[in-house]
């Protein structure tokens, strides 16, 4: 892992290769970065709004989709010149508002249906998520290189989208009802629940670590300064 990271720069750079090709043909169709930006921001709502109403399944297929077509907006602009100081600043204040609203959208369908444990872990999730890009976004503002640890954004929403899609493929999200004392493992909705826990949980933890890299990271560029 370079830079404590489980996607490498390479990779990264072969990722963004792959999708200069798709992201040319839809400039060819008249649509600018900034155009696929907002299209990416449309259908990342469209999941917090699956989420916040329980379609776990579509929510975790939308938040890959469209973690992936995220892809395109940059492609473009290198593809084509248009890079502009506007459409950066437009990816990534779009791209971490997306992101908070999935998390959002599954504390409010998780509390809708009393799971208390969702809720709570989401917005965990949520608040150490959103600390992961301000930390970055700082540091690039103090002239400093911040794109460090093991939860970048990619890696957050595979690991949402994992999540939501297990939770819906395992039996749903929620607990039956039990007798005091009894543990129901076998009950699919527990199984649900554990797997959408997991996911969210994971998000977490790697981004309270990411943002103690992030901050180490800054502090060696720094040197002695105080």
């Amino acid at each position: 892992m370079t830079g404590g990271s489980f996607v490498s720069p390479e990779t990264r750079q072969r990722v963004r290769g792959w999708a200069v090709p798709v992201a040319v043909a839809m400039g060819r169709l008249g649509l600018s970065p900034n155009a696929l930006t907002i299209i990416g921001f449309a259908g990342t709502t469209v999941a917090a709004l699956a989420a916040a109403t329980q379609q776990w399944l579509p929510a975790g297929i939308l938040v890959l989709a469209f973690g992936i077509f995220d892809l395109f907006d940059g492609a473009l602009a290198r593809a084509t010149g248009r890079t502009s100081k506007f459409g950066a600043f437009l990816d990534s204040t779009l791209d971490r508002t997306g992101e908070n609203l999935v998390y959002a959208g599954i504390v409010i369908g998780t509390a809708a249906i009393g799971f208390a444990e969702g809720a709570a872990v989401a917005g965990l999730a949520l608040t150490f998520a959103s600390v992961v890009t301000y930390v970055r976004a700082k540091a690039e503002i103090v002239g400093l290189h911040g794109e460090v640890g093991l939860a970048p954004r990619e890696v957050r929403l595979v690991l949402l989208a994992g999540g939501l899609v297990l939770a819906d493929a395992l039996g749903g999200v929620g607990w039956h009802p039990v007798p005091p004392g009894e543990v129901r493992i076998d009950d699919p909705l527990r199984q649900g629940s554990f797997a959408l826990l997991l996911g969210l949980g994971l998000i977490a933890i790697l981004s309270a670590i990411t943002i103690v890299q992030r901050i180490v990271h800054v502090r060696h560029q720094l040197g002695n300064e105080q």
